[in-house]
C-alpha cells in the first residue's frame, strides 16, 4: 500500500481542487490520501463525491498552533469535524486568517512592494488565506523567484519584516480538542528547521504524555539526519512514525506521494480514531 497522509487542496492553500486532488491520488498509484487543508474540513465532501475505486480518503486538517513563540502546525485525522469544541477553535483561527493577511499587506505596501488585497484575496479563491498567498502575490509582482524565497526573514518568515501573528491554537489544548472529538494527533514537520525556530524535544516529550500520537518523520523539510533524529525520538517516547508529501499543487515542490506511511502505521491510526472513519472510493472518473 502506498499511503500518503498531509496533502492540501484549494480549500486552503494548495493549487488543486479537492476533485483533483483525489483523481491526482488515483493516477499517482496511491491506494491512501489524507486531505488535511489548514484549519478546515471544507473541501472533504467534494473530495468524498469524485473519490476513484481503489484509493481510500482520510479525512482531517492540520490546525495551527504555537508553544513559547513557536509556530507549529498539528495534523488531526478522522475526528468528527461537527464536534463543537473542536469546530469553534478552527473557525477562530480561520477567521483570523483575513485581518492577517492584510496586515501583512499593509507592511509590504510600506516597504514598496505594490500588493493589493484584491490581488491576494483573488490568489486565495475560497481557499483559506494564509501566508502562501501572499508569497504567490510577490511571485506574481517578481519580488521574489519562488513562494519559498518569500519564507525569509526578509518577507513572511517567522519574526520577519512583513510577519503578521494571528491567533494560533495552543497544542496541549489541540490535542485535548483533537482526541476530544475522536480523531489522533500527529506532530507535522517538527524538524523542519528551515521554516523557523523548532520545538524542544522536551516540548515534544511533554506532548507525549499529553496524548500526542505521532511524529511526521519522513517530509521533504527533514534531511537524513533529521530524519534519523526524530525517529529515535519517536521510538523513545512511544510515538507512530508517519510520512507524508505535504503537496499543496503548483505551489510548492513537493510531489505528492514523495513520502508515505508504512501501513502497520496507518493501520494504527484508523484503530485509535472513533470519530470518523476511512472512506473508500465509490468509483468516481479518474
Amino acid at each position: 500500500m502506498r499511503i500518503d497522509l498531509h496533502t492540501h487542496s484549494t480549500a486552503s492553500d494548495g493549487t488543486d481542487s479537492p476533485a483533483e486532488l483525489v483523481r491526482k491520488a488515483a493516477v499517482t498509484g496511491l491506494d491512501v490520501v489524507a486531505l488535511t487543508d489548514h484549519d478546515t474540513t471544507r473541501g472533504h465532501a467534494e473530495a468524498i463525491a469524485a473519490l476513484p475505486e481503489g484509493v481510500t480518503l482520510v479525512t482531517g486538517a492540520e490546525l495551527s498552533c504555537r508553544i513559547d513563540g513557536i509556530s507549529m502546525h498539528m495534523l488531526a485525522y478522522l475526528f468528527d469535524a461537527e464536534e463543537p469544541a473542536l469546530l469553534a477553535e478552527r473557525e477562530l483561527v480561520r477567521d483570523d486568517r483575513v485581518p492577517r493577511a492584510q496586515g501583512m499587506i499593509a507592511k509590504l505596501q510600506e516597504l514598496g512592494v505594490p500588493v493589493t488585497w484584491e490581488q491576494v484575496a483573488r490568489i486565495a479563491g475560497e481557499g483559506s488565506v494564509g501566508r502562501p498567498h501572499v508569497a504567490s502575490a510577490l511571485v506574481e509582482l517578481g519580488v521574489v523567484p519562488t513562494v519559498n524565497d518569500a519564507f525569509t526573514q526578509d518577507w513572511l518568515a517567522d519574526g520577519g519584516r512583513v510577519f503578521v501573528e494571528k491567533h494560533e491554537t495552543d497544542p496541549f489544548e489541540a490535542i485535548r480538542l483533537i482526541k476530544g472529538a475522536g480523531g489522533v494527533a500527529v506532530f507535522a514537520h517538527p524538524g523542519a528547521s528551515k521554516r523557523g525556530l523548532t520545538v524542544p524535544e522536551a516540548a515534544i516529550a511533554e506532548m507525549a504524555a499529553a496524548g500526542l500520537d505521532g511524529l511526521e518523520v519522513d517530509h521533504m523539510d527533514h534531511d537524513a539526519d533529521t530524519r534519523a533524529r526524530l525517529r529515535g525520538l519517536a521510538k523513545e517516547l512511544g510515538l507512530l512514525v508517519t510520512g507524508s508529501s505535504d503537496y499543496h499543487g503548483s505551489r510548492k515542490t513537493c510531489v505528492l506521494g514523495e513520502y508515505t506511511t508504512d501501513p502497520e502505521v496507518y493501520g494504527e491510526i484508523t484503530r485509535r480514531a472513533f470519530g470518523a472513519f476511512p472512506v473508500p472510493g465509490a468509483g468516481g472518473a479518474v
